[in-house]
């Protein structure tokens, strides 16, 4: 698994470049602020309920969460399931939250 900055993910979605992001928070709290892509729990992806993702991968997917960890447990998880390209965002929309 690989890792992503803040800054580097933003400086992309600001080029407007096409990112596959996956948010791994739960529903609630991706109601309250989130940067966009699919919504896949952690809770989903762990018990292998990926259907929206498959066709990801072969894509660079980049996980999110709120600080990082769950996004980093989502990210081996699919690495496990054959997704080629995993990045984690480092610090979850804390650090982007701080790095605005």
């Amino acid at each position: 698994m690989q890792h992503i900055s803040v800054e580097e993910a933003k400086k992309r979605l600001a080029n407007n470049e096409a990112l596959c992001l996956v948010d791994v928070r739960e529903l609630h709290e991706r109601e309250v602020f989130n940067i966009g892509g699919i919504h896949c729990s952690i809770g989903k992806i762990q018990t292998m309920q990926i259907e929206a993702l498959e066709d990801w991968k072969e894509e660079e997917v980049i996980c999110y969460c709120r600080s990082g960890h769950r996004s980093m447990m989502a990210a081996m998880v699919l690495e496990t399931l054959g997704f080629k390209n995993v990045k984690n965002l480092t610090g979850g929309m804390l650090a982007w939250g701080e790095n605005v």
